[in-house]
């Protein structure tokens, strides 16, 4: 069931189009990610939602009832800001329950709430401590106590992680993910991060220049773009020149740059689109360096670059027939070697990876 609803959502700056005609359904307990580089217009999106921003056309429906002319503090919403806004002259608990204070709660229950705020963002017994004193992971789980204490039905995030360390970044996604599980409430995420995008979302709307450009469960996103513009936005994809070659009841025929013909299920074709496809994408996983043997439908390749993670390799790979080198992922095992620049090599593909992309 939908918690909120965008109906044709307009919004303009002067002569600005910031928005352009969002359409957009984000259902209840569900964990939502607005991703895109900056000034696609997901922030203003999010803003829009909280009240912040009045739109220049459409409707915005949260929880059923259309927000025209609601402001921001009466909608069911709570925003965790990417700059927190601590107030460092208060401690932790003032910090957490300054937004009760109108509520006029008796000192024992407001405590009461705090401190269940601050247990359930792993800050237990932290009440006492002074606010500028804490790490940047702790005052965003502060932010997070203050937004919850208050029992929005929506939960909305502005790149709150952004100021993070990587190592504490990672901890806090996971952290994020669980404690949405836990309240069970809608979280909206505004993030530039494609790889916190998917990790964390349930749904993943990528935007373009005020539009969405593709709406999907994270696995979709990244194994079918709907575009070669997405497929380069989300993750690393290889992109080669392609020629149909004929089409089949079941599979159609393509002889793509590098690669020789392959052939291509109906389903890893764009919808919509009949003919004049021009280029393959394919993921880095999706291509593997073989070590051992020659199978049938493996190609040459010379390694003309790496970069070691430890866990991975990443190999750039030039094909024959191809103007630029493929990226090829590898998982090293004990058992396999890692390869040097210069090195010959072949090269195998999972065809039903492939996407291809209309011209």
């Amino acid at each position: 069931m939908s918690i909120i609803s965008l109906k044709a959502i307009e919004k303009y700056y002067g002569d600005y189009h910031a928005l352009k005609g969002i359409d957009c359904e984000i259902a209840e307990g569900e964990f939502f990610s607005l991703l895109g580089p900056s000034g696609c217009g997901k922030t203003t999106l999010l803003r829009v939602i909280a009240g912040f921003e009045d739109v220049s056309s459409g409707t915005v429906v949260i929880g059923g009832q259309n927000m025209a002319g609601v402001p921001a503090n009466k909608r069911p919403t709570n925003m965790v800001f990417q700059s927190y806004a601590i107030f460092p002259h208060l401690s932790v608990a003032e910090n957490v329950g300054y937004g009760l204070r109108r509520a006029r709660l008796p000192r024992a229950e407001l405590a009461e709430k705090v401190n269940g705020a601050l247990k359930m963002v792993g800050l237990e017994g932290f009440g006492g401590r002074a606010s500028h004193a804490l790490s940047g992971g702790q005052r965003q789980r502060v932010a997070l106590a203050r937004a919850l204490i208050l029992e929005p039905k929506v939960l909305l995030l502005d790149e709150p992680l952004s100021a993070l360390d990587k190592k504490m970044r990672e901890q806090m996604q996971t952290e994020l993910r669980r404690l949405q599980r836990q309240v069970g409430i809608t979280f909206i995420l505004v993030t530039h991060d494609q790889e916190e995008a998917l990790i964390m979302s349930d749904r993943i709307a990528v935007m373009f220049e005020g539009e969405i450009a593709q709406l999907a469960a994270p696995q979709e996103l990244y194994r079918r773009p709907l575009t070669r513009r997405v497929g380069e936005f989300i993750g690393v994809m290889n992109f080669l020149d392609a020629r149909q070659v004929d089409t089949g009841i079941s599979q159609v025929r393509f002889d793509v740059d590098g690669l020789g013909e392959v052939e291509i299920k109906p389903e890893q074709l764009p919808k919509g689109a009949r003919s004049f496809y021009s280029v393959v994408g394919l993921r880095p996983e999706a291509l593997s360096i073989v070590y051992d043997g020659s199978p049938k439908s493996a190609v040459p390749g010379k390694v003309v670059d790496l970069s070691y993670y430890g866990d991975m390799t990443y190999y750039e790979v030039q094909l024959e027939g191809t103007s630029s080198p493929v990226t090829i992922s590898m998982k090293n095992l004990t058992s396999r070697p890692v390869l040097e620049r210069g090195a010959e090599t072949q090269v195998t593909w999972d065809a039903g990876s492939l996407v291809v992309f209309a011209s």
